[in-house]
């Protein structure tokens, strides 16, 4: 709905603005004179649900920190370093390997400065970079420019000031309450480029001209009509750039088979006839009353875990749901109880709750009647199969927390519960399936097992969080992709009838066959342990690439084959386009832009994207946070109307991306005609599908071709 929504009113704005063009953290800037000849430039955002802003000092191999940075600075000095202040949120990231810190909700950072002279002209600006889950924005900025007299603040102005000289603030005033200086004139006028700048030939800088205002002597940015914005070229096509989170429809759906699992176990499926057939038998005079009991049954079933899931949601809040996911301790935590659970399963040891638990709750319900009665037995249900359930709702939770989703949990319950009630309701509406349904047996304890060789292998990426976290290189991805092929392997085995486990002597079906479904099963199994042992090598191994640790850690890599672009530049790209008659790829990417790293290793790698991205395109990779400075800094108009200063490269390139396609997060994908600038096809954004990366491209080629 929100989506549709945002859709309609998109559809309503002007055409220079873009769905692709996101605005999610609103920053203001204000100066604030403190006592002692002391003050402080404070910059404060408001950061949409689903974004963070990174914090400062993350080093030059992370992604991008908030940082100070003064063009002028007259009549003041800095007073130690840029401040953050907040919440902050640390978490350690595989893909960075490094601890990363930021903010969510809001965030305030503050660097204290020395009043040298009574006249101060300050000229500063604050640089921050903001992610979600799929896409990255361009370095930002956040200017404040004032001059004035130590000690001497006038009266507010009607609307107040922010650092860009309009209204801001939590209430419109732009300074929070605090009285600031007033913004200095701004020059209308630019400098004009001397005669001496060599100028691209013909028009070159037409394209821009209403947009680029040169502060000092600049290397022009423009060629031709390269520049020109394609928005309606683009929306032709169907720019295909919206991410479809399904996240929340796997952990649904993973709790539904959870609780699907959870019925067969030895706790609950013997319970099941005997529950349909008390409520049954509880009102013969009234069969309509007991398929109504049964059914109140089921739903106090789904209301109990439920129930666990939003009292995991409120013990630890959204925000340490989110930092638990990679926790070095939490998943030192979760790697032993996965581990325990798993032992459990083989048959080692019972987790059981106090009989004294179960037997208070059964003595109450039938002490009770009405809803209450039914909702007691439904809780002596839960107790009873705690030995069965707790593994599988143990590992259902650990993820679910480790999401980062403050609905998951409750989500991961909902389906859980709803797949183990079901049978209690469809069963007591349809008594005759109880006489189709197979009986309990030793088919329970082989699925038992095979549910510990599954939780002993999700114990394993969680301890690998921990190693990558402290650094101590105990699992790296050879030891890991090892550690699996042989759990698996076992597992083949096991269910192949080569391996028994003590509950298995204890049925005492040592020598009868295994069932064709186990023994497929087992060769399944065995296949994918197969099929990652050349990831020993440097393989891929993409099915395993989510759990296994990033690939830098493995010491033996055989694997050379990476694609990198040619070339950096948008314009020496275009060129050599022309010269080889070859269509244009660019990647819109960052250094520190996490999502772009996993297309590179998700979908870049693929054989069939590598030959067309090395042989049928001019790769070019233009990374918008460069720090390169630019030979001099010039003023750009967006699309927005509002002014900013490009000072760096990768500013430069953020600009083009926002300018002439309309977007401003990575990554972002677009092919282009080298010799018209024009798009071959619709945009891409981060997403892992492979086939739809291959129609995007040949599609592309197939529009150049014509």
């Amino acid at each position: 709905m929100r989506r549709l929504l945002s859709t309609l009113l998109l559809g309503l704005l002007p055409v220079t603005i873009q769905a692709q063009m996101m605005t999610p953290v609103h920053f203001s800037s204000q100066l604030k004179e403190l006592n002692g000849g002391e003050g402080e430039i404070v910059f404060s955002a408001t950061i949409d649900p689903g974004w963070h802003v990174y914090s400062t000092n993350l080093g030059d191999d992370g992604p991008i920190s908030a940082t100070f940075n003064p063009v002028k600075m007259e009549g003041v000095e800095t007073v130690g370093k840029l401040q953050p202040r907040g919440k902050e949120i640390k978490q350690f990231d595989k893909m960075f390997d490094m601890e990363l810190r930021f903010f969510e909700g809001s965030v305030t950072f503050v660097q204290k400065i020395r009043f040298t002279k009574p006249d101060y002209d300050i000229d500063c600006y604050l640089e921050y970079g903001a992610c979600n889950d799929q896409s990255c924005l361009p370095p930002s900025a956040c200017d404040l420019k004032k001059r004035g007299k130590v000690g001497l603040r006038p009266p507010m102005p009607p609307g107040g000031f922010d650092g860009r000289g309009g209204p801001g603030g939590p209430d419109g005033s732009g300074h929070h309450g605090e009285p600031v200086a007033p913004d200095y004139p701004q020059h209308s006028k630019a400098p004009e480029i001397p005669a001496t700048v060599d100028a691209p030939a013909g028009d070159a800088l037409a394209a821009v001209n209403d947009s680029i205002v040169p502060v000092a002597v600049v290397t022009p940015i423009a060629d031709g009509d390269l520049w020109q914005p394609v928005f309606s070229e683009l929306r032709a096509y169907g720019a295909d750039d919206s991410i479809t989170d399904h996240s929340l429809l796997y952990i649904l759906l993973m709790g539904f088979v959870g609780g699907l699992l959870a019925v067969c176990m030895p706790c609950i499926w013997p319970i099941i006839p005997m529950t349909v057939s008390f409520f049954l038998k509880r009102a013969k005079s009234d069969k309509k009353k007991g398929i109504k009991d049964a059914v109140t049954y089921g739903l106090s079933i789904i209301v109990i875990y439920l129930g666990l899931g939003l009292l995991v949601t409120a013990l630890f809040g959204s925000d340490a749901l989110n930092a638990m996911s990679t926790n070095a301790v939490f998943n030192i935590f979760l790697f032993l109880l996965l581990v325990i659970f798993a032992l459990s399963f083989f048959g080692w040891f019972e987790i059981k709750l106090p009989d004294s638990w179960a037997n208070a709750v059964d003595t109450k319900a039938s002490e009770t009647s009405g809803l209450l009665s039914i909702f007691l037995m439904a809780f002596t249900l839960v107790l009873v199969s705690f030995s069965c359930t707790a593994p599988i709702i143990g590992l259902l939770l650990v993820e679910t927390t480790t999401s980062g989703n403050w609905l998951a949990p409750a989500l991961g319950m909902f389906g859980f519960a709803l797949a183990l009630a079901l049978p209690f309701t469809l069963f007591a509406l349809f008594p005759s399936w109880l006489k189709q349904t197979p009986k309990s047996g030793s088919w329970m304890n082989t699925l038992k097992v095979v549910l510990g060789f599954i939780e002993l292998a999700f114990a394993l990426k969680f301890f690998s969080v921990a190693d990558l976290a402290y650094g101590w290189r105990l699992l790296d991805r050879e030891v890991f992709l090892s550690l699996w092929i042989v759990i698996f392997a076992l597992l083949g085995a096991y269910l192949c009838g080569w391996l028994k486990f003590q509950s298995d002597e204890m049925g005492g079906d040592l020598h009868k066959p295994m069932p064709v479904v186990c023994i497929m099963g087992g060769l399944v199994s065995l296949a994918f342990a197969v099929y990652m042992v050349p990831g020993l090598w440097g393989a891929p191994c993409k099915a395993v690439s989510a759990f296994a640790p990033p690939m830098k850690t493995q010491d033996f890599n055989l694997n050379n084959k990476v694609v990198e672009a040619k070339y950096l530049t948008y314009e020496e790209g275009m060129a050599a386009a022309r010269a080889q008659g070859k269509p244009v790829f660019i990647d819109f990417t960052g250094y520190g832009c996490v999502n772009c790293r996993k297309m590179e290793a998700a979908v870049w790698t693929d054989a069939r994207v590598a030959d067309k991205l090395n042989n049928d395109y001019v790769l070019i990779s233009l990374f918008v946070d460069d720090k390169t400075p630019l030979a001099e800094p010039y003023v750009v108009t967006d699309e927005t109307g509002q002014t900013k200063t490009l000072r760096t490269v990768g500013a430069k390139w953020s600009y083009l991306q926002s300018h002439k396609f309309g977007a401003n997060a990575q990554p972002f994908y677009v092919l282009l005609d080298p010799q018209t600038g024009k798009p071959l096809s619709g945009s891409r954004a981060y997403d892992e599908d492979i086939d739809k990366y291959l129609e995007f491209l040949d599609k592309g080629l197939k529009n150049y071709q014509k």
